[in-house]
């Protein structure tokens, strides 16, 4: 598939332009990333359904293509095993995955979670007056624009992220819980979900020094590890936590419910799953897998 002379919003990439065509641009909006072979059928009836979608957005996404057979190493560096994959590109990060053939109905519900709508031009000016301690039109500029578009994701996930800030946290959790489904699945809410989970145990922390004393001389208990490795995780020291975690799964890997091997999942979203500390850990949990 090459580039479609008609639409200068579908191109093709390599290892040569890859950081250019997807990575560069994805700071300035969407990018889908559709790795196909001549090899494969689904491909082939794929590919008219997202020149469909091209059409339809005019400029709101790019849709790039990579020749599977061609390109060994972009495939095997973001995990692609099979074609059809789709992979949806922003800020350079891989915001969603999609395997096999997709609908065009699911596709567009899936693009529409990521343009630009204008409902994010009163996001944008809400969040301006936050900036400047309007705190309350703030909140009330996002809840209008929420009642207008309720079909954006991004307005209840800035309230969120402003009770965040806030340290208002059982404002976050029952906000994230009254989400429409869909937006439940999105990679932003699941990590702000899984901060949340991680922020009710750290809460359990009653004398953080006499915890950190107790791990540097490894007197600590499994509960303490837990503790503690909560904390790391939402001062972003996540190597610490992980090491924590592994230490919990070589003591007790059941400990709790698997506790260990479900945080350290979180953790790899929170990351990345092509983070390096996402890699080395992995092999962890295959190590100890059921």
């Amino acid at each position: 598939m090459n580039d479609t002379t008609s639409s200068p919003y579908i191109h093709t990439a390599n290892g040569e332009n890859f950081q250019s065509l997807v990575l560069d641009n994805s700071a300035q909006g969407p990018v889908m990333v559709f790795f196909w072979s001549k090899n494969a059928g689904p491909c082939m009836r794929q590919y008219p359904v997202l020149e469909t979608l091209v059409a339809k957005h005019q400029g709101r996404f790019l849709l790039v293509n990579i020749d599977a057979e061609a390109n060994a190493r972009i495939l095997k560096e973001y995990g692609v095993n099979s074609v059809p994959t789709i992979k949806l590109f922003q800020n350079s990060e891989v915001m969603e995955t999609c395997h096999g053939y997709q609908s065009e109905a699911d596709l567009d519900e899936l693009l529409m979670q990521y343009i630009t709508r204008d409902s994010d031009k009163s996001l944008a000016l809400a969040l301006e007056k936050y900036t400047r301690g309007q705190h309350q039109q703030t909140y009330q500029m996002i809840t209008e624009a929420i009642l207008e578009d309720p079909e954006n994701p991004r307005l209840p996930l800035a309230l969120c992220k402003l009770f965040k800030h806030e340290h208002r946290y059982d404002d976050v959790i029952n906000l994230l819980a009254s989400l429409p489904e869909g937006f439940k699945k999105l990679k932003e809410v699941v990590t702000l979900k899984n901060e949340m989970d991680f922020v009710a145990v750290a809460d359990g922390i009653t004398d953080l020094e006499a915890l950190i004393e107790r791990s540097e001389n490894k007197t600590d208990t499994l509960e303490d590890k837990v503790q503690l490795s909560a904390f790391y995780v939402l001062n972003q020291e996540y190597e610490l936590a992980l090491g924590l975690l592994a230490d919990i799964i070589a003591i007790d890997a059941n400990f709790k419910d698997d506790y260990a091997r479900n945080s350290m999942q979180k953790i790899f979203t929170m990351i990345g799953v092509n983070h390096g500390l996402a890699k080395k850990y992995r092999d962890t949990l295959s190590r100890t897998a059921h």
